[in-house]
């Protein structure tokens, strides 16, 4: 997301604690000298607030999180903290820089991203659409059914659109994406990073959860629909729109074609044409609790903001492969990698202005 926005003209302002992976793709694309980058703990409200409001951000993109399922098990106070109270936090801090905004008529567009799981998975067979209920089994599906009630709230309550005739400078929209796969992330306990340690020792993969099916989908896809939907809403705010900022200012799904919702096994194996193999199964009824069937319905997305997937299960299993072999194999560099993937997925250029 950073080099995408880089990529196109943005001055950054990043928050962030600092990377917990060895690579990490924020080191491997020397992002720390090419944005404004600040190591801070959403957890803290008061320094989060005050670069929030320095910075006078014309789209804020919150994706800071324990992202982590079976980590959530290990840590579930500090994953709530972060989830919860780290993105109350930044809500908060937009109520002041909508104040300041009212004085200078500037706006501010931000989309708070959270996650498939917030919904109370029921395991059938269609699409989660936004207006489902939320829950959550473990801490981190949970923390993030609480985030977005919290947004929910925020937003009726301090930036309202409904029965108002001047909307507000601030416009706050969550998103919900699904299993995202790309070249790049190498953190643990996800089954693609895990497939390619193993496969480069020479290893067979363990699987845990094989016929675990999930909407799988390039990482690209729903950063791409965030900016669709952040330049949309910021379009929404400047015109002062009170129906086309609600439209805006609300939950969206992004997730693949409904071939793309496949088995983690199925994942794996597809992983193998590309990255020669093999893996075992290695379930275990002891292990901690995960969602064994999930899909999102994303048509909103699309009549909204003509948002849809644009890589195929295929093509996105071959694109994530390719990355890893090219930078293990043929030491291509992350930044290269990173930049040639974002130019074969835009098929027209996407603009925040």
């Amino acid at each position: 997301m950073s080099e995408w926005l880089l990529m196109l003209g943005a001055r950054m302002v990043g928050i962030a604690l600092p990377p917990d992976t060895d690579p990490a793709l924020f080191d491997q694309l020397g992002l720390a000298e090419r944005l404004e980058h600040h190591i801070v703990d959403i957890r803290d409200r008061q320094a989060l607030k005050t670069r929030v409001l320095e910075a006078q951000p014309d789209f804020i993109f919150h994706l800071a999180a324990q992202p982590l399922v079976r980590r959530s098990y290990a840590e579930p106070v500090e994953t709530w903290d972060a989830n919860v109270m780290g993105t109350i936090h930044l809500l908060d801090a937009l109520r002041e820089l909508d104040q300041r905004y009212a004085q200078s008529d500037k706006t501010c567009a931000s989309v708070f991203i959270t996650t498939d799981k917030c919904y109370e998975n029921r395991e059938w067979l269609y699409g989660y659409r936004e207006s489902d209920p939320l829950g959550g089994y473990d801490p981190y599906s949970a923390s993030k059914a609480a985030a977005e009630l919290a947004i929910a709230a925020y937003r009726r309550s301090f930036f309202p659109v409904e029965s108002v005739t001047t909307a507000p400078r601030i416009g706050i929209a969550s998103a919900r994406a699904g299993n995202v796969i790309g070249g790049g992330d190498w953190a643990p306990d996800r089954i693609v990073p895990d497939c390619i340690r193993h496969l480069n020792g020479g290893d067979s993969v363990p699987v845990r959860n094989p016929a675990a099916t999930r909407p799988w989908q390039h990482v690209l896809e729903p950063l791409g629909g965030y900016l669709q939907l952040a330049a949309r809403q910021r379009q929404a705010l400047e015109s002062q729109d009170p129906a086309a900022v609600q439209a805006t200012c609300a939950a969206y799904n992004f997730g693949p074609e409904l071939t793309a919702n496949q088995p983690v096994s199925a994942l794996v194996e597809q992983l193998l044409q590309h990255w020669p193999g093999r893996w075992t199964d290695q379930s275990d009824c002891s292990d901690p609790h995960e969602a064994g069937l999930l899909n999102l319905a994303w048509d909103k997305a699309y009549q909204q903001l003509g948002w849809r997937p644009r890589w195929d299960f295929a093509t996105t299993v071959e694109r994530t492969v390719g990355w890893y072999r090219r930078q293990i194999a043929d030491q291509v560099d992350a930044l290269t990698l990173v930049q040639g993937d974002i130019a074969g997925y835009q098929g027209h250029q996407i603009s925040l202005s």
